[in-house]
């Protein structure tokens, strides 16, 4: 009898392959994910400082990798 796992490593040890779910316990750690500038908390004080603001911390996403980029 055989028997197909979601989750393995494949030939080699270069890739993992994660079918079923990822579970990250209290006091675990992964590293080598991309990290975001840090976004200072907004003292805008109307909409168009608000929107610049949200745009800038939407620009960081983007250029870190943890947000897909606009199309053009």
């Amino acid at each position: 009898m055989s028997y197909i796992t979601k989750n393995y490593m494949e030939q080699g040890g270069e890739k993992w392959v994660v079918g079923g779910t990822l579970e990250i316990l209290p006091g675990a750690s992964v590293t080598g994910l991309p990290v975001a500038e840090n976004q200072t908390d907004s003292v805008a004080s109307d909409v168009a400082g608000l929107t610049a603001d949200f745009n800038a911390l939407l620009s960081k996403l983007k250029a870190a990798g943890l947000m897909a980029a606009d199309e053009e």
